[in-house]
């Protein structure tokens, strides 16, 4: 599929009054262009027995999580508090069906209490957290994540399979865990593996009938299983925004994985995806607005650079200066001028809030049409991990979010003040 291009993101005039209205940065959501990634993905999960789930962490907002719930799509949560947000957007807590799934490798915080009086599926990663839910007196299904031994992020740092990754219990010794649970009281009614966002499409492709094959392996241990997870996996291209993704062959595939490994079991399985970031990275931009330009000047610690200082940071959007991620840069009403190599550099005091950098934490300039002062300046694809990953770091407050719908705008969240930071003070 491709993507529809975004109504506000190249509407100089609109963004300039929303700035107005409501200062910069702030990010807007486009309603079309996140109901049509919704839909490319419950479209690959129309045949029997096969169901969709969102990894909510990419982005937990009420109103993101009430277009996946009109839509059919279930949630995988990582936190107990993730599991009351699903709950608050109308989600149904309980196991049957489990439309809220716990996944995560610790239970901190709340997060074991609400397991229990939620009654959601507990997808566990070790034969600790088995050890826990016992001690809590806990009986009821669980899920077992298994590490399959392949699979990867977009960087290192998302490795989600193989042997640099925290997420889950090595495939082999999933029997040990199954036996572990049962002499706990507990049933194991899904397996799960999450194979990682970063390959190509060919290679998740590949991947997706490696894992289903790897399943059918050990799935005649488990004499409960009702579900078995494929995970995440299918990537976005932030790089090219005209992209074709090709979700409408995972729909055979998908399709023919639950009749094998139904086949396998004796009886029908439901099989699920759990994608992230594809759903609601194109969705979203944050918009900010050039405050200076600046250049340094070459000496014997390498070339100078032209800056471009936004008045957004790494506190809005973190993913570059976390792991060097790419995000397309526009300026709406510039494509008139000369391009040039701009380094694009938020306010905080840090060296590393830097919007184009490579992943080895290098700058790296950006051809851009040359930017002035006063300029509105537009970061793309932040749905996924942006306001989900922002912080109030220098005591700057959380920018809103704004809706996009039918020619019209609406706030989403506000603008975080200094009274709501001071408010968790004693």
């Amino acid at each position: 599929m491709k993507t529809p291009a975004h109504g506000p993101s190249s509407d100089v005039a609109l963004l300039e009054s929303l700035a107005d209205k409501y200062g910069t940065p702030f990010w807007i959501w486009d309603a079309d262009v996140l109901r049509a990634r919704i839909n490319a993905v419950v479209s690959t999960t129309d045949s029997p027995g096969v169901q969709a789930r969102f990894a909510m962490k990419a982005s937990p907002t009420t109103k993101i999580l009430q277009e996946m719930k009109a839509a059919g799509v279930w949630i995988d949560s990582v936190s107990g508090n993730e599991v009351l947000r699903a709950r608050h957007a109308g989600y149904a807590g309980g196991n049957q069906p489990p439309e809220i799934c716990f996944t995560a490798d610790v239970f901190r915080d709340n997060a074991l209490d609400v397991v229990l009086k939620e009654g959601v599926l507990p997808n566990v990663g070790s034969p600790g957290m088995v050890d826990d839910l016992k001690k809590a007196g806990y009986t009821g299904p669980i899920s077992l994540r298994v590490n399959p031994g392949f699979g990867h992020g977009h960087v290192n740092e998302c490795d989600t399979g193989g042997p640099s990754s925290k997420h889950g219990v090595w495939i082999t010794e999933a029997k040990a865990v199954l036996e572990a649970a049962e002499a706990a009281g507990m049933t194991i009614t899904m397996l799960h593996a999450h194979i990682g966002s970063g390959p190509q499409f060919e290679e998740l492709y590949d991947n997706l009938n490696r894992l289903a094959d790897e399943f059918a392996a050990i799935l005649p241990m488990f004499q409960d299983i009702e579900g078995v997870s494929l995970g995440g996996g299918i990537p976005h291209d932030y790089r090219d925004a005209d992209a074709d993704i090709p979700v409408e062959r995972l729909r055979d595939l998908f399709a023919a994985a639950q009749q094998m490994l139904s086949k396998v079991a004796g009886r029908e399985l439901r099989l699920e995806i759990e994608p992230g970031r594809f759903y609601v990275a194109p969705g979203a931009v944050l918009v900010t607005r050039v405050t200076d330009v600046k250049q340094t000047e070459t000496n014997e610690k390498g070339p100078g650079v032209t800056f471009a200082m936004v008045d957004a940071g790494f506190v809005d959007l973190a993913r570059p200066a976390m792991y060097g991620s790419y995000h397309r840069i526009t300026l709406p009403g510039a494509d008139a001028r000369e391009e040039a190599p701009v380094v694009v550099a938020g306010p905080l005091c840090e060296s590393g809030d830097v919007f184009t950098r490579d992943d080895s934490e290098m700058l790296q300039p950006r051809d851009l049409p040359s930017p002035q002062t006063g300029d509105i300046m537009v970061l793309h694809d932040g749905g996924a991990y942006g306001y989900a990953m922002s912080s109030n770091y220098n005591s700057l407050g959380r920018a809103p979010q704004l809706w996009f719908e039918n020619g019209e705008v609406s706030l989403v969240t506000r603008r975080e003040t200094l009274e709501d930071i001071l408010r968790l003070e004693e």
